[in-house]
């Protein structure tokens, strides 16, 4: 498998478990402070990621040289997390996945500030065929839904936490000196969770930890291992293959993950119509897969030429 390709199974991977942290986020979100909750969010995924880091590659010295880039990182991805769940306490599931769909065309637009990546025609054109799937999924095929759609302050806030997400992505390739892919995600988790711990050790100490219910705990885990630590490797090795439009672009894949996940807790069905919208999103990352082929070809040819 080419790393192009490697890529694109690790983004795939990623939309379907960060579809999970939107439903059980949705149960939890106003059971707990989404700051403290996060805090030990980043505690346990860099506990995770560290015991992976030294079984598999170890921890080299080299990785700590310039701490001040994992302190970047770290900051802007507790960001998103905190966002995310403040945004999921008044904002639904679905249409908080609704907003997440806007991150690959930031992600885009940070590519091109910071790396200085093109965006082509082809893969421009795929992004906006996920974008119309991502939104006929999102409002199940009810064109009435979508007319009345409005934008509340839940959704407002977590669209501040995805500009946040979009940044990170290019920055990963831009600040990463060769180091792997976990043992940059382990100093990217450490730095979250001491800035996290710091600026909210009075609220982790005063929350009854005794008193919280079951969902946290379920959502806390599957956050911290599934969406957190997994998560977090699988985007840090997609960036170093793909440039980050095409990074972001496994969001439009989202609201599907999402709406599966909401059957399997007891939610109805959707529609036939909707999978219409599944259907245009496999579409677009089609698309993108044959761009990221032909770019390849291209730079053989330029090779031998």
């Amino acid at each position: 498998m080419t790393p192009g390709r490697q890529g694109h199974a690790a983004m795939l991977a990623f939309s379907a478990l960060v579809a999970g942290s939107f439903s059980l986020g949705a149960l939890a979100a106003n059971e707990i402070d989404p700051v403290v909750l996060n805090a030990v969010r980043f505690v346990l995924a860099a506990v995770v990621i560290g015991v992976a880091a030294l079984a598999t590659t170890g921890l080299p010295r080299s990785a700590a040289q310039a701490p001040w880039r994992y302190i970047i990182l770290g900051g802007i991805f507790a960001i998103y997390f905190v966002l995310m769940f403040e945004g999921l306490k008044t904002a639904p599931p679905v249409s908080a996945a609704a907003v997440f769909t806007l991150t690959p065309v930031l992600a885009a637009a940070f590519g091109w500030l910071l790396l200085r990546q093109i965006t082509t025609g082809r893969m421009a054109l795929a992004l906006a065929i996920g974008a119309v799937g991502a939104l006929w999924v999102i409002f199940r095929a009810d064109l009435a839904a979508l007319r009345a759609f409005e934008v509340g302050r839940g959704e407002a806030i977590y669209f501040v936490g995805c500009i946040a997400h979009a940044a990170y992505t290019p920055l990963v390739r831009k600040l990463n000196r060769g180091e792997p892919a976990v043992v940059f995600t382990f100093g990217t988790l450490v730095a979250g969770a001491l800035l996290l711990t710091v600026y909210a050790a009075p609220d982790i100490i005063a929350t009854d930890w005794s008193a919280l219910p079951p969902i946290v705990w379920v959502t806390l885990i599957y956050v911290a291992i599934f969406a957190s630590a997994a998560t977090f490797v699988l985007v840090q090795f997609a960036t170093l293959r793909l440039p980050s439009a095409k990074v972001m672009a496994y969001t439009y894949l989202t609201p599907s993950w999402v709406i599966l996940w909401e059957i399997a807790l007891g939610n109805p069905v959707p529609g036939a119509l909707v999978f219409g919208g599944v259907a245009i999103t496999i579409l677009a990352l089609l698309m993108l897969l044959r761009d990221g082929a032909e770019m390849q070809t291209e730079q053989k040819l330029r090779g031998t030429g």
